[in-house]
């Protein structure tokens, strides 16, 4: 029996993947990793469709900033049966807003058996700013922060054992932006400002934890990109992140001199087990793909179109030439990948399956 290869992949949210900067566009390419490796460890981004998602024992949900401090050797994860996922609401939804939101916790209590609850609510409105960089990334700031994590820190003393956050966004943003997105030729002015609050919240309260952005329903346009239609579908972006949270993870902090033995068994995972990290070029400047090659972890740069412009030749890799021997290999696609993935999980050597084939090198 071939053993998993427990896998990173990393598309970043607020950039404009190409594959993966819509809504939950990255699904297939994800449950493809997971079949090849066994064992996947991905976050929100790539997982959450809005009303649509996928659950997959294989793939493990984790926020961006447990995943980047997971493979900085900070965490280990520990897979569950399931998390108690509190609700934590913006105190700046209207009404039926909330109203649409608590029916959505509602019905994947009775229909999919999730354990959500309790439910908190921020003392003031957050106040969620959108901005966009010079770069074309999004990014965003929270008005409130202080409200933001007092309200998550009764979750989890009322026995929330995971954080699906729901905050007001703003229905006005510049002209042109949103119509660009549902076309699916701009960026998701939104994503960038979602990962400051889960970053936020993962920081600081140290739990799994997923945003849903509330806004207002959009007039219906019939020839949309079908990487967004699953944003048209319903009323709130809440099902997918309430799916992922329900089997996501636990977050362990340690001092990696200190870890027990028994913390690498097979029923927790530390970054010593990491077989790949798979990210788009373009996007290599990040932490978690700086940190994979100082760990020398086979990094797989997949060509995947985005508005940053890192990539594998600024920052010279060159596969495993370079003096410090880095593993660093290149695919056209998200299948391709899927191949070397299956390659390094079987202990194929990678570079007999090109041609032409070089000999092996003998040292004088």
């Amino acid at each position: 029996m071939t053993l998993e290869l427990p896998t990173v992949l990393i598309i970043p949210s607020g950039i404009g993947c190409s594959l993966g900067g819509f809504a939950g566009d990255a699904i297939p390419s994800a449950r493809l990793l997971a079949s090849a490796s066994g064992c996947l460890i991905t976050h929100p981004n790539v997982m959450n469709g809005a009303s649509i998602y996928w659950s997959d024992p294989r793939i493990h949900y984790v926020e961006g900033y447990g995943l980047d401090h997971f493979l900085a050797g900070e965490f280990v994860l520990r897979p569950v049966r399931t998390q108690q996922v509190g609700l934590l609401f913006d105190a700046g939804l209207e009404q039926e807003l909330r109203a649409r939101h608590l029916q959505v916790a509602d019905a994947c209590k009775a229909s999919l058996g999730l354990n959500i609850g309790p439910v908190v609510t921020t003392d003031v409105p957050i106040d969620i700013r959108l901005h966009q960089a010079t770069s074309g990334s999004s990014w965003g700031e929270i008005g409130q922060a202080e409200a933001l994590l007092k309200a998550g820190n009764k979750l989890i003393e009322a026995g929330a054992t995971a954080i699906a956050v729901v905050t007001r966004f703003p229905d006005v943003v510049e002209e042109g932006l949103l119509d660009a997105y549902r076309q699916g030729k701009g960026i998701d002015i939104c994503a960038g400002a979602e990962a400051v609050i889960s970053h936020l919240l993962t920081k600081f309260l140290c739990v799994p934890c997923a945003h849903a952005p509330a806004l207002s329903s959009l007039p219906l346009q019939e020839a949309l990109d079908p990487r967004i239609a699953g944003e048209e579908l319903g009323h709130t972006f809440l099902p997918c992140v309430l799916v992922g949270l329900s089997r996501a993870p636990d977050l362990l902090r340690f001092n990696q001199e200190d870890l027990p033995s028994t913390f690498k068994s097979s029923e927790l995972l530390c970054v010593d087990q990491v077989g790949a990290v798979i990210a788009p070029e373009g996007a290599l400047g990040s932490e978690p793909v700086l940190t994979c090659l100082e760990r020398k972890i086979p990094l797989i740069v997949v060509s995947n179109p985005n508005v940053l412009n890192v990539s594998s030749k600024l920052i010279e890799l060159k596969g495993d030439k370079t003096k410090n021997k880095m593993k660093v290999f290149h695919a056209n696609n998200y299948l391709e990948a899927a191949g070397l993935i299956l390659s390094l999980r079987d202990g194929i050597n990678i570079n007999s399956l090109y041609r032409p084939i070089s000999n092996i090198l003998e040292i004088s």
